[in-house]
């Protein structure tokens, strides 16, 4: 019983904490959002953090879009951007559309959307789906190995590897990755 007390408020802190459903509810259940919609503002709460720079990718496994395992370590060779998000997190999906825009427009970093829900993926599937995203890709962690190796508590969060697979910044909350801020954060990895 202990143990289940101790996984559940983390938990829960972190579902509170977080992130805010800033938009309305879904059917589904979730805040919903388009690729129309207005960013907030310039730099709404994303905080970087250079603390972890020069550590490696962790090797745990999540999925790829077709269900099959996949390590970070499969992305090596160029800079990878690799988001933690969940479709239950408003400031998520505001700013998925910028990084779909970013995936689509910058051909030196590969983009990496990793949804760390627990529903499986028919719901990231159908997300995306509604979505329409012209380049980003489902893939899925549902038992939040990558997020609980990264130490990462709060979603959306953002890290940028290198070609060699080591930690340049992690980026913790939402960014607008049209702007010029992340294109110049963006440009650390190197090409």
């Amino acid at each position: 019983m202990r143990l289940i007390a101790f996984l559940l408020v983390p938990l829960v802190t972190f579902s509170l904490g977080g992130c805010d459903r800033q938009k309305p509810e879904s059917p589904q259940g979730g805040a919903t959002a388009t690729a129309t919609d207005a960013f907030p503002a310039a730099h709404p709460t994303g905080r970087l953090d250079r603390s972890r720079a020069g550590t490696p990718a962790p090797s745990v496994t999540f999925q790829d879009p077709d269900g099959q395992p996949a390590t970070l370590a499969d992305f090596g060779g160029k800079p990878l951007l690799v988001n933690l998000w969940a479709t239950w997190c408003g400031p998520c999906i505001t700013e998925m559309p910028t990084l779909d825009a970013l995936a689509a427009r910058d051909q030196h970093v590969q983009v990496l959307a990793v949804s760390q829900d627990l529903d499986g993926r028919k719901k990231v599937d159908a997300f995306f789906q509604k979505q329409g995203y012209s380049t980003l890709e489902p893939y899925l962690d549902p038992e939040m190995a990558l997020m609980m190796e990264l130490k990462v508590d709060t979603l959306p969060t953002t890290i940028l590897y290198d070609a060699k697979g080591k930690e340049v910044w992690r980026m913790t909350g939402m960014e607008d990755w049209r702007a010029k801020r992340a294109g110049d954060l963006i440009k650390e990895a190197g090409r």
